[in-house]
């Protein structure tokens, strides 16, 4: 499959667009909230590292599983730090929400758009990886060995 992917990898025109489309609508989101919220800028701050940390991770991740998939080499401990890297994003963004002082309503936008970012950006991550592989040609048949000479035609 990773030499000669079949044409049901390939994802869609309307898939990859509109993994584009979340992803862009994610972020803008999220950073319209921060921009606009009445916090400090260490707290914007904070979020916006907690969302970066967040995307970078899950990318990562789904790297990760989808190379140990397809049979690459991957090793367990950078496995197993991206999933921990996700996991303590989500929950340093649930920590930061549980002591903000925010509405419930906020609390909740920020969790959504949070989700939605890292989830429209593992899409995206697959989207490219497939539409790359798709693309990348069968490889080159190799060249026949050639013919070997005997010993007594290199004696003469």
């Amino acid at each position: 499959m990773a030499n000669h992917p079949s044409s049901s990898t390939r994802p869609t025109p309307a898939f990859v667009g509109a993994s584009w489309a979340v992803l862009v609508l994610g972020f803008v989101s999220y950073a319209v909230g921060l921009w606009n919220a009445e916090m400090t800028k260490s707290e914007k701050g904070f979020y916006a590292a907690v969302l970066l940390l967040g995307v970078f991770a899950a990318v990562s991740l789904q790297k990760s599983v989808r190379d140990k998939a397809e049979g690459l080499p991957v090793s367990a401990l950078y496995l197993g730090l991206s999933w921990s890297v996700v996991a303590l994003g989500a929950l340093m963004l649930v920590i930061g929400l549980i002591n903000s002082g925010m509405a419930a309503s906020e609390k909740g936008f920020y969790g959504l758009a949070f989700t939605m970012t890292l989830f429209a950006a593992v899409a995206v991550q697959k989207n490219v990886r497939d539409t790359l592989q798709y693309r990348m040609p069968a490889p080159a048949p190799v060249p026949a060995m050639p013919p070997m000479y005997s010993h007594e035609q290199i004696i003469g």
